[in-house]
């Protein structure tokens, strides 16, 4: 038997180390919500719960391709079969063979079968995000550059996950389909279901740390300030749309970001996760606006990105492109309870927990 250097035998003490930390951060039995062992799918606690579950078995699905876990070794199954869920499909990107979504069907037994089994899944599509490892990171991380820059839609990984949610929608209609994701994956989720919503389809979604594009002027503690700042984004933005759009004045049948309200996704975020908490200021200064007699202002500013509008400005082209982020309406629930960090704050795992701070509320666009 070789003998390790001290260097090696080092190296080999933390890869172990790792691997372990690893196989306890995505065992089921060790960290999912095993409390949930009654559903009722009336409860919007247990709805996110299963739902988050089902968007890391799919973390967990790439994580056992990756370290090559198979069959009793996958360490996936449990995150969706705890819940009476079945794999059917898993979705794989053609650019590096990564996992990067999954098709699961409900199946309960006919002993579990109660009075909210109606309002239950039938299908869920769920979506991961970026996973930091070697044989993923790369891909995921041109992904993550995409939404940047607005172009996610324009992506071989997205234009696969549309066609599976199409597929799905045409085969057992609207009203059976979930959409699921979280950081790279709810924007995935969120494209999809603003892309099929547009013809009328619209699907339960439940979108997990999803990436909103701003300055973090949510990060702000003082609220003069940060509605100070945000008034004069909406000014900025209304002047922008006006200059570069005109003052064509459209009905609402024919405006589609009110076409698209009927839609009403559920986003949760965490107010200490910089990439996603602007979603709280966006909403709550929709409300204020509204109040304060701005109203006019805001609608023209609410479904407008600054960033490219500016792009179309210095481009001089007379169309931006349609902000990925940008939503009319949404159920949204606020995670109270305090983080440790950044990791935890953006971290799939906080929305399963029993024990959560939530405050959540209804936005309508109008």
């Amino acid at each position: 038997m070789k003998k390790l250097s001290i260097s090696e035998y080092q190296k080999e003490r933390t890869r172990t180390a790792n691997s372990v930390m690893s196989f306890e951060r995505e065992d089921f039995g060790l960290l999912g919500p095993l409390h949930l062992n009654s559903i009722d799918w009336a409860n919007s606690n247990h709805r996110r719960s299963i739902a988050a579950s089902l968007v890391q078995g799919t973390y967990i699905l790439e994580r056992d391709r990756q370290e090559k876990r198979q069959g009793s070794q996958a360490l996936a199954p449990p995150w969706w079969e705890f819940f009476h869920f079945k794999l059917i499909r898993q979705l794989v990107d053609d650019a590096d063979s990564c996992v990067f979504g999954a098709i699961y069907e409900y199946a309960p037994p006919s002993s579990h079968c109660n009075d909210s089994i109606d309002q239950s899944p039938r299908y869920v599509i769920a979506f991961r995000g970026t996973i930091n490892k070697p044989d993923s990171f790369s891909r995921d991380f041109s992904l993550d550059i995409h939404i940047i820059r607005n172009g996610l839609h324009e992506t071989s990984r997205f234009k696969i996950a549309m066609k599976a949610v199409r597929n799905m929608v045409a085969m057992v209609g609207d009203s059976n389909v979930w959409l699921a994701g979280h950081s790279l994956g709810a924007a995935m989720a969120m494209l999809a279901g603003k892309t099929i919503a547009k013809t009328g389809n619209f699907l339960e979604a439940f979108l997990f740390n999803p990436p909103f594009l701003s300055a973090p002027i949510e990060r702000i503690n003082y609220g003069n300030v940060k509605h100070g700042l945000r008034f004069a984004s909406s000014v900025i933005t209304a002047g922008l749309v006006l200059a570069t759009k005109g003052n064509g004045q459209t009905s609402q049948s024919e405006d589609p970001f009110f076409i698209l309200s009927s839609w009403t996704p559920c986003l949760f975020v965490n107010p200490t996760d910089h990439l996603c908490s602007e979603y709280i200021g966006y909403f709550e200064h929709r409300k204020k606006m509204e109040e304060i007699g701005y109203g006019a202002i805001e609608r023209l500013a609410t479904q407008n990105s600054l960033g490219d509008l500016f792009m179309s400005v210095v481009r001089r082209s007379a169309e931006a492109a349609e902000p990925l982020h940008l939503l009319p309406s949404a159920y949204l629930t606020v995670n109270l309870t305090p983080s440790q960090d950044f990791k935890q704050a953006h971290g799939i795992q906080q929305w399963w927990r029993p024990d959560l701070h939530l405050k959540c509320n209804l936005y309508k666009y109008k």
